[in-house]
């Protein structure tokens, strides 16, 4: 590069400064630099900050504090120096904060005094919510409602998705509705209806963890799996009815009474039987169950479960049975039960629902016999609280736990025309009831309370699925469908259900009126095309491939005498007899051959069989 030619050619090429030393930094005396900087400004703040703390100490004071803070600000003068000096990296970088105290605050408000009885809006709020921290009641949801149409018959399964975002209903008239709460609007309709079980009342509907899938339990023996809009993913194989041991079968071979998912592992669920038995399955196979669970009473004999489910971390299976009993098995040990309890509820009564808290160790029961039960399962002899006089008449009445684990809630039953169904609420310290409310003139069956859009769902027995909720408390849910106004029906739906008149248009091309079914008939009738009437004959001779009428050609003359021949020949004897005396007189065919050679007919006399003895003999006699 000594050449300038070279240089001016490098220089055009680009590739002039390639070869050269790159520049090289001293980051720690530029770190250093920097840091004596801040200490610096930083001392001159300080010094500042002193001086008018010393000028306000004087206009205050006197004149007798006037050393203290002068010596205070040389004594804090000559330490910062010395610190700064000597501990660079101890300094504070930056301006200091502005010395404010909870008294300066305080006498720095504008306005006229408080009154003596004032409190500070802050203790009041924490008052507030300490009061609501030990009343649970002010934590449900019920300021607002509203009211979803499923049908006019029971509604007896509910679920919701684990957003909160879907809810599906089911009941007695076989039908499986979905709800969409971000996209209904004020008139509340559902978006898809249809019967997945054909025939069978709908028992129990849940939405899986992750809430893709749907268990829905009917009441013929075999449980299917839905996706999130109503279509098939799994049916449950049915099981061998003539089989003795249940465990040899494959399925269920007997009605349903419930079911749920694994509240940890997403391909699992469990349902019971009214075959004895509690199954566990996996929706990528449904060709056999996964593990089998035998109830068996004190003389093990095999009893059937009505309702079953999970503890909260899956490593239990709880049963309700039909005699009285609550058994409990490890999920892994499927023989002999972890906790049993002979005298739960009374015998030969259905246990409608059983749930665990929240908490994991309280199990709580809903019976037949009219009761509310808990149980502490540590101490699984006993209940800890029970609820008598709650009305129960429907096989899967529901109890559940509020979010807080504080409240437990329930419905009640009632006849038809003798007053309203109610929703109870109790509470877990006591087990008091502390509050209520009168839902519908039927009876309460159906019971949710989700935790995250903190609202409660409750199932009727007159088709109604109505959804409490507060607009404070609550999340999402029924608050995003009352606030859209209806939708207008599409223009194009109502004019096609109207008659199109064009003034000009042919008579042939009109569309006609819609006639009485009768008068339809009639006309069709009077239509030789529609009624298929055979053609009346043609006139004279036939013409276009048609007979014409009689007398024109030979065959129709020879119909015409046939048809007007009178003669009776039903009796052959007699037409033949007609002519017998006319043959005599005038004899025509047979008679004048034989005139000359023999005038007088010879017939053969036979003697009459009983005159002459028979004495042919028997061979030649004819065998009758």
């Amino acid at each position: 590069m000594d050449n300038p030619e070279d240089h001016n050619v490098a220089s055009t090429m680009g590739f002039s400064g390639f070869g050269k030393k790159a520049r090289t930094f001293d980051l720690e005396a530029m770190f250093e630099q920097t840091r004596r900087t801040a200490a610096e400004r930083s001392r001159k703040t300080f010094e500042a900050r002193e001086k008018e703390e010393v000028r306000r100490g004087e206009v205050n004071a006197g004149p007798g504090s006037k050393n203290v803070a002068s010596s205070s600000r040389v004594t804090s003068a000559d330490s910062s120096s010395s610190d700064s000096e000597d501990n660079l990296d101890d300094e504070v970088i930056g301006p200091p904060a502005p010395p404010t105290t909870a008294k300066e605050s305080d006498d720095d408000m504008i306005g006229p005094p408080l009154p003596l009885s004032y409190k500070d809006s802050d203790d009041d709020d924490d008052e507030e919510d300490d009061e609501e921290d030990d009343n649970p009641v002010k934590s449900i949801p019920d300021s607002h409602e509203i009211t979803l149409q499923h049908g006019t018959k029971t509604l007896s399964a509910m679920g919701l998705d684990p957003s909160g975002a879907r809810l599906v209903t089911g009941g007695y008239d076989y039908d499986v509705k979905f709800w969409d709460f971000a996209g209904m609007d004020v008139s509340l309709q559902a978006f898809r209806s249809h019967q997945p079980c054909e025939c069978h009342q709908i028992k129990s509907l849940q939405y899986s963890i992750t809430g893709d899938v749907i268990l829905v339990v009917a009441g013929n023996s075999q449980a299917k799996v839905l996706d999130r809009d109503g279509f098939p993913v799994m049916e449950c194989v049915k099981g061998d009815q003539y089989i003795v041991d249940m465990a040899n079968t494959k399925g269920h071979c007997a009605m349903l009474n419930g079911g749920c998912w694994h509240p940890k592992i997403k391909e699992e669920f469990l349902t019971c039987s009214n075959d004895g038995t509690v199954r566990t399955w996996d929706v990528s196979n449904d060709k056999k169950h996964k593990s089998i669970f035998k109830p068996r009473s004190a003389q093990g004999k095999r009893v059937i479960p009505t309702c079953a489910t999970y503890n909260r971390d899956g490593k239990l299976i709880a049963a309700g049975c039909q005699d009285g009993t609550i058994q409990i098995w490890d999920r892994n040990m499927s023989v002999h039960t972890k906790f049993h309890c002979r005298q739960a509820h009374a015998p030969s009564t259905d246990t409608s629902s059983i749930a665990f808290s929240y908490g994991g160790t309280i199990l709580a029961t809903r019976g037949g016999d009219d009761t509310l039960k808990m149980w502490d399962i540590r101490n699984f002899k006993k209940p800890i609280h029970m609820a008598n006089g709650l009305p129960n008449y429907f096989p899967m009445t529901d109890c559940c736990f509020s979010p807080d684990d504080k409240l437990l809630i329930t419905g009640t039953s009632v006849k038809k025309g003798e007053g309203s169904g109610k929703l109870l609420f109790f509470d877990l310290v006591d087990f008091k009831k502390v509050y209520e409310i009168a839902v519908t003139d039927a009876s309460v069956v159906r019971c949710l309370w989700h935790p995250k859009l903190n609202q409660i769902m409750v199932g009727t027995g007159n088709g109604l699925a109505k959804v409490y909720y507060d607009p404070v408390k609550s999340l999402r849910g029924a608050k995003l469908c009352v606030v859209k106004t209806q939708r207008k029906s599409r223009q194009s739906g109502t004019l096609t259900q109207d008659y199109i008149i064009t003034p000009h248009a042919l008579p042939m091309f009109r569309e006609p009126r819609q006639r009485s079914t009768r008068k339809q008939l009639e006309k069709d009738r009077l239509d030789p095309m529609k009624s298929h009437k055979p053609e009346p004959p043609v006139a004279g001779p036939g013409r276009g491939g048609r007979v014409g009428t009689h007398g024109g050609t030979l065959s129709s003359f020879i119909v015409k005498n046939i048809a007007l021949d009178k003669t009776d020949d039903s009796n052959a004897r007699e037409a033949i007899l007609r002519h017998a005396k006319d043959a005599e007189q005038n004899p025509y065919w047979v008679a004048p051959a034989y005139s000359t050679t023999q005038p007088k007919a010879v017939f053969a006399e036979v003697d009459s069989e009983e005159d002459e003895p028979d004495t042919e003999p028997d061979w030649k006699k004819r065998k009758i």
